[in-house]
């Protein structure tokens, strides 16, 4: 059993009687950087003292900048499809909604965004379907993922490919993985069963076990990343985030690898849909912060997305806490970067600044903004990855990448301003991370040389 409902239950009702100095242990013990027990994640949820919670957030500050540093990977979500044969009641996608309008995106269609991208100087993807493909096959998907990779604008090309479709067989992953994707992401939405059977009327998706399996599948089949995450806002978040800890800690044990990331999307208005407008459990900022700071410090290796659903402030606040990638500058419908604005979306946007703004007001909160995809393509993925993460040795690796990517960024997209502040962050975070005349310093220094000079795609 992945998800033992009572079990959960009742570690939140034992929770609630917590006393303080049990926060505070549990605390100091987060700062091991070893995570957390389901109990001690589940006291901490509970917290709602106010001296408690800035303990908690300075405490996840702390793990995060440790593990990760300043950095902030940046991606673009690249919707191909609005089309869909289920029926979720939060969901502008559902099948029922007849005033949506849909479309699914050709090869050509395809090539245009992805250079609407390119030209913003974006890298990394995470496409993303309706769960219904034209011609009824996956070879749309396939074929998708390949017209990404095969775009080309100035010299410039997408170098990694993540995908969040609809849950496929163990032969269907297996053939996914062949399409070179990155991570594997797909949302449980909410891990409680009851309330999943409520929320999915029709379609594949009413299946909540069949979805629930498919990271099983996924790693089965090969593919070395998957990422997890509820929909908040569903059902009680405390439980959501216990479920999720529980779905990753179960990962984490039967394949030695638990999910690349987390996501932690909070349900916002959708076309078409009166649930979306008022979700039966909303969060408040704050506790939506508490969700990141925990997520954090019990699972620290795994990256935390953070997308623009959320306000511009939040989610600078929510950096600090710990989240690790942010999307920017995004578009949730098909053709919404380029060539029809007008096709239907998913749901509503709150952070609409474009890449350069995110990027200049990442600079000013001395994050360093990466777009790296070294891991991924030296085969540093699943456990690889977190044999070096777990250490802290990834550290020495990401951070040097996100200059490099970073610097690239400068040179091709900056204005003279952002350059000028941007490599100002490059200098003073390699000073602060790297001795002198070590051997990461000199290869720092070298690459950085290069990009000046013109190369492109360095990484170690």
């Amino acid at each position: 059993m992945i998800i033992d409902d009572e079990k959960l239950q009742r570690t939140l009702e034992k929770a609630k009687s917590h006393t303080d100095a049990e926060v505070t242990e549990i605390l100091t013990k987060a700062k091991e950087l070893k995570g957390l027990t389901l109990e001690q994640a589940a006291v901490l949820l509970n917290v709602t003292d106010e001296k408690l919670l800035q303990e908690l957030f300075h405490t996840a500050k702390y793990v995060k900048e440790e593990i990760y540093g300043n950095r902030i990977v940046l991606f673009a979500p690249l919707y191909i499809s609005n089309i869909c044969t289920n029926e979720c009641v939060y969901c502008a996608f559902r099948k029922s909604n007849t005033s949506l309008k849909r479309h699914a995106s050709t090869r050509a269609e395809i090539n245009q965004e992805v250079t609407a991208l390119l030209q913003q100087g974006h890298k990394r993807i995470l496409m993303v379907a309706g769960e219904a493909y034209p011609g009824g096959t996956l070879q749309y998907v396939y074929d998708s993922i390949k017209a990404i990779y095969d775009t080309r604008w100035n010299g410039q090309n997408i170098r990694r490919v993540n995908v969040n479709i609809a849950p496929l067989v163990q032969e269907e992953f297996e053939e996914l993985k062949k399409c070179n994707i990155g991570t594997y992401q797909l949302f449980q939405e909410t891990y409680h069963k009851e309330t999943y059977e409520k929320l999915h009327l029709e379609g594949a998706k009413k299946d909540y076990q069949f979805r629930l399996d498919a990271m099983d599948r996924a790693l089965k089949a090969g593919i070395n990343d998957v990422g997890i995450g509820p929909l908040l806002g569903l059902y009680d978040y405390k439980y959501e985030i216990l479920a999720t800890l529980e779905h990753a800690f179960y990962l984490d044990k039967t394949y030695g690898v638990g999910p690349h990331t987390i996501s932690i999307p909070r349900i916002e208005p959708a076309e078409g849909s009166d649930f979306s407008l008022h979700p039966p459990y909303q969060l408040t900022d704050t506790d939506f912060k508490k969700v990141v700071a925990v997520l954090r410090l019990a699972v620290p290796y795994t990256g935390i997305i953070l997308s623009t659903r959320e306000s511009a402030q939040l989610r600078t606040e929510c950096m600090e806490l710990g989240v690790s990638q942010i999307s920017a500058a995004s578009r949730v419908n098909p053709g919404g970067y380029s060539y029809d604005k007008e096709n239907g979306s998913q749901f509503t946007l709150t952070d609409e600044r474009t890449l350069a703004e995110v990027i200049d007001a990442l600079a000013d909160a001395k994050h360093m903004p990466s777009f790296c995809t070294g891991c991924y393509r030296l085969g540093r993925v699943g456990k690889d990855f977190m044999d070096l993460a777990k250490p802290g040795l990834i550290k020495k690796h990401c951070l040097p990448n996100a200059m490099f990517t970073f610097a690239e960024y400068l040179e091709d997209f900056a204005p003279a301003s952002l350059k000028a502040k941007g490599y100002a962050l490059i200098e003073s975070t390699t000073k602060e991370n790297f001795e002198e005349g070590g051997a990461i310093r000199k290869m720092i220094e070298t690459n950085l040389a290069n990009i000046k000079n013109g190369k492109r795609d360095l990484y170690f």
